[in-house]
């Protein structure tokens, strides 16, 4: 007699017979589950890092649990050109899911049908997704609302049907598991509900081997048993995992799952799949930003440290950077309509702008500090540092002594709460802390120092 674990035995008795000898067959633990995965899928892929191999390995066995999420995220497999390896990682997806439903070009009543089947959700693996998405895109707005909603547990598509003279509506399930690949970029939508991998074709010292699914297909027979009963009978102890502090917001319910999956497992997998979803969190908010960041950004860099600027006198800078899209965008300059439009979805308008001349219509920087923050990376003031304000905490109040000292700095000079130039030393004010105390952080400090 001996003791095997795991293999092909897994799913049948617990005792097996091979050459007339009884083979003992125990489960496999759960590190060592998802180790088996990620050994298969290292085979035939060569993935951009370890970490995108990570995330693969983690959303498989999500689908296995799919009863337990409260939203599940896609994984979108995208290059900028063709054969790099983003069809390949589908194929050797699918004998490893539940359900498989392997698309390319499908119609939209053929996929809410498949969603909605009694058997269960299936796992939707769709291909040459730039076809949905892409510029050359028609009537395919059904299949990009269900894979928008699809994420959320409990989404259903709303549709009319035609029952002999009678019009009915019917809600059909949209929720479901959804792997993708593309060339380029997906919509803002798909993307920040997803795990982007970057594929890229393989340089001439990656070697895998090829994927033949009449050999290949067996193979991953017995992985998807291991996976589907560790699953089956450890799904009543997930629970909900602690996020690394990098991992907030949107990213962080893309994450959850996943990382609910890998503590689950236990051994390495905690700490290696943290490590994984920081990684790519950062190389997804490294990509290009939409149009309206770039604006704001590149604003930031034309206001300097003037508190205010005529519209004429941002759009000639704005023309004037080098390598930036202004001067040429969709083939014309940008100009005042469209950068009043831009800025006004950031709740910015234009305003009068005293010159030494005239009035002129412009913007003013204290307007703008506010989407500054909010969207523009690592602002930094030009003439003082947020963290300069307070005391201890960045985003604290104003010490105590730097209270007293602008106070009775500002008394006996202006109201501090139509200040928009320091006091003393003339510096703009950005920040409404400042503005209303009428005091840059320089000469506060200075005060709280007297």
């Amino acid at each position: 007699m001996s003791i095997s674990y795991g293999g092909d035995q897994l799913g049948s008795d617990d005792w097996s017979d091979e050459d007339g000898e009884l083979h003992q067959v125990l489960p496999l633990a759960g590190d060592e589950v998802l180790d088996r995965v990620r050994s298969f899928l290292n085979r035939f892929v060569a993935y951009p890092s370890p970490h995108a191999l990570t995330a693969h390995v983690l959303w498989i066995v999500h689908t296995h649990l799919m009863d337990q999420w409260d939203s599940t995220p896609r994984i979108a497999f995208l290059s900028p050109e063709p054969g790099s390896g983003k069809s390949r990682c589908l194929e050797v997806t699918e004998p490893l899911v539940p359900r498989p439903v392997h698309a390319v070009n499908t119609t939209p009543a053929y996929l809410f049908r498949k969603v909605s089947d009694e058997a269960g959700p299936p796992t939707i693996l769709y291909d040459e997704i730039d076809t949905v998405f892409g510029p050359k895109a028609k009537d395919n707005e059904d299949i990009r609302g269900m894979l928008n909603a699809g994420h959320r547990k409990g989404a259903v598509a709303g549709r009319c049907v035609v029952r002999g003279k009678i019009v009915e509506t019917e809600e059909l399930p949209a929720y479901c598991a959804v792997a993708l690949a593309g060339l380029n970029d997906l919509p803002d939508t798909i993307m920040s509900r997803s795990i982007v991998v970057r594929m890229r074709r393989r340089a001439p010292n990656e070697r895998v081997e090829p994927w033949r699914l009449r050999i290949n297909g067996p193979q991953a027979e017995p992985v998807r048993l291991d996976l589907q009963q560790w699953c089956g009978e450890h799904a009543g102890e997930l629970a909900w995992p602690e996020m690394p502090p990098e991992i907030v917001d949107r990213n962080a319910d893309v994450w959850e799952a996943l990382l609910a999956v890998a503590d689950l497992a236990g051994g390495h997998w905690p700490e290696t799949a943290r490590v994984a979803a920081v990684a790519l969190v950062a190389d997804s908010m490294a990509g290009v930003p939409s149009i309206g960041v770039q604006l704001l950004a590149d604003l930031k860099v034309v206001f300097g440290t003037e508190d205010k600027m005529t519209t004429e006198a941002i759009l000639t800078a704005l023309h004037g950077m080098d390598e930036r899209p202004w001067n040429d965008l969709r083939g014309k300059p940008v100009d005042s309509r469209w950068l009043s439009r831009q800025l006004s979805k950031y709740g910015v308008q234009s305003k009068d702008v005293r010159t030494a001349d005239a009035r002129l219509k412009g913007y003013t920087a204290t307007d703008l500090y506010d989407p500054w923050t909010r969207y523009v990376a690592d602002v930094t003031q030009p003439l003082w540092k947020v963290g300069d304000l307070g005391e201890g905490d960045p985003a604290a109040p104003l010490g105590q002594a730097a209270q007293e000292s602008a106070t009775s700095a500002t008394s006996a000079t202006t109201d501090a709460s139509s200040a928009e130039h320091c006091t003393v030393c003339g510096h703009a004010l950005w920040d409404p802390r400042s503005q209303a105390c009428g005091l840059c952080a320089g000469c506060v400090k200075a005060g709280a120092a007297a």
